[in-house]
């Protein structure tokens, strides 16, 4: 397993960014990529847009796994959004920045001037990054309500949201959280429930003072101060239990000219409380197994597996494309996996000796024991089964994806975070059965599963993007959303000249997320938890 030394949290700033909006300012988005290898960046995280700013603190972090052992190169890209999509390519760049994990980690303070391409600038835009560690993983849940705040907006009433800043060691005041609903004209409003990692908020330092400030939201993004009062965590925990904590917004200037001034409003901290939030190294570590099953397209769309042209040929050299999808994806995941026995399955053949299609069948032939041994077991069944077989039709993925889902239903009725299921498919990508793999996956986003799709060979992989929930949840025919994005879809051909790693970097990138996410979901502990060291 590589040895993630630890995760860090990475805060962005920008000054002087370029203006791409006509009649108001650019509306900021930075996302931080890492290089995935043969000139290819895989994305790992990205802050939230802030509307008409050109000088963005950043309030969302940046969360970084960093590996002493390997040299990670980053590439910070920041982004004007004018519509809804989470594709970055449709939105005018403002930006960016090369450098590596190391170079920002080793500074305490990273600024760099941001470039359109190398060696051109873009303005007068820089970009400010300073990384922390995360060193503990408890999350502070704060629910917030407020009192008769001031009215700022002539026409109507106020639209309050909250910041919280928290004082760092040269006494400066560090944005930590700002509240994301705008609660329209509303002088007595209830946030949604507030959480924060406890690192983020105070660096586990109950004592640590803590501004909180109450402003009016203006789209123009000139937000008038209600309010603002100082704490800390301490403070902030006698709330709870049916008794609230009541802290007066007071605005300095008020305060100030009028001498019958008392303030312009009560902020309520109904409840604060602290939980433990867990990552993928805490359920592994502490016990979770992850199961992995590979199901290998064997339709007549292939082509014959005798002529150089198909896709399951075996070159002189032993090595198909179907071959280093299941090297590069299993090297990795059989790691964490105990008995390193893994099911393996084909589909859309012709099966002897009665040569039915079959959309599941073992690839060592022996359906009450479809295990291989290791990777290279499913290696060996793959090579053995070609000559066998008759390539066929059609494409059906829902059989394989609902074999995989009696599994990881049975596992998660034990009620515990001790099995996760990973199905790899590898395919040529011309999907039949596309409206029962729907209903497939939506009905496995509720279970400890993630589905990892490789397109081989050149053709249109418009059917497996959709399956990639990344433009949008997917729903099934009858309307039905996922309840988590389970599926990461990769074309094979974008990998074909880049390192073997490369591929599986990219299609595993998001398993880490989706277990947490379901365990999270259901609210499952960690097997074995792990000792909490409070800082």
């Amino acid at each position: 397993m590589a040895g993630c030394v630890s995760r860090v949290e990475l805060s962005v700033t920008c000054r002087s960014l370029l203006d791409r909006d006509l009649g108001s300012k650019s509306d900021p988005l930075c996302v931080v990529l890492q290089d995935a290898g043969g000139g290819r960046w895989a994305e790992l995280d990205r802050t939230e847009r802030i509307k008409n700013c050109q000088n963005p603190e950043f309030c969302k972090k940046l969360v970084v796994d960093y590996y002493f052992e390997k040299v990670q190169k980053l590439k910070f890209g920041v982004y004007d959004i004018d519509n809804k999509s989470f594709d970055l390519n449709d939105d005018d760049y403002l930006g960016g920045i090369e450098c590596t994990l190391g170079q920002v980690v080793s500074s305490s303070v990273f600024t760099r001037p941001l470039e359109l391409k190398q060696g051109k600038p873009a303005g007068k835009g820089t970009i400010t990054i300073s990384a922390e560690e995360i060193k503990d993983t408890r999350v502070l849940c704060l629910e917030i309500e407020a009192r008769n705040l001031d009215k700022k907006d002539l026409l109507g009433k106020s639209d309050p949201f909250l910041e919280f800043y928290k004082q760092n060691d040269a006494g400066a005041w560090q944005l930590v959280y700002r509240s994301e609903v705008v609660i329209k004209n509303n002088l007595n409003p209830c946030w949604k429930k507030i959480s924060v990692p406890l690192q983020t908020f105070c660096g586990g330092d109950f004592n640590k003072p803590i501004k909180v400030q109450c402003a009016d939201h203006d789209s123009d993004g000139s937000h008038d101060l209600i309010g603002t009062f100082e704490t800390n965590l301490t403070q902030l925990q006698k709330a709870g239990d049916g008794s609230a904590v009541e802290f007066e917004c007071i605005h300095p200037e008020k305060k100030q000219k009028k001498k019958s001034y008392k303030n312009s409003g009560i902020i309520r901290i109904k409840s604060c409380k602290i939980e433990t939030e867990y990552s993928f190294l805490d359920y592994v570590m502490g016990g979770c197994q992850i199961n992995f099953t590979v199901g290998v397209d064997f339709t007549g769309s292939n082509g014959d597996p005798k002529s150089p042209d198909s896709l399951h040929y075996i070159s002189p050299d032993g090595i198909n494309e179907y071959l280093i999808a299941i090297w590069s994806v299993g090297s990795v995941v059989q790691d964490y996996d105990a008995d390193k026995l893994f099911p393996a399955f084909g589909f859309g053949a012709q099966v002897p000796p009665s040569w039915q299609v079959s959309h599941e069948f073992a690839l060592n032939f022996n359906p009450s024991n479809p295990y291989c041994q290791g990777i290279q077991g499913i290696v060996d069944a793959y090579r053995q089964i070609l000559p066998q077989i008759r390539l066929y039709g059609p494409t059906n993925f829902s059989p394989i994806i609902n074999h995989v889902a009696r599994f990881a239903a049975h596992s998660a009725q034990q009620g515990t975070a001790s099995q996760y299921f990973i199905l790899l498919i590898i395919t040529d990508g011309e999907i039949t059965d596309l409206d029962q793999t729907r209903q497939a996956i939506v009905n496995a986003s509720k279970l400890p599963m993630s589905i990892i799709i490789v397109g081989v060979g050149e053709a249109d992989f418009k059917a497996m993007e959709f399956l990639d929930g990344d433009n949008g949840v997917l729903k099934s025919l009858t309307g039905e959303p996922a309840a988590r994005d389970i599926v990461q879809f990769v074309p094979f051909r974008q990998f074909k000249n880049a390192p073997r790693e490369a591929l599986s970097q990219m299609v595993l990138a998001e398993v880490p997320k989706q277990l947490v996410s379901y365990y999270k979901w259901q609210g499952w502990p960690p097997v074995k938890p792990p000792e909490i060291k409070k800082v």
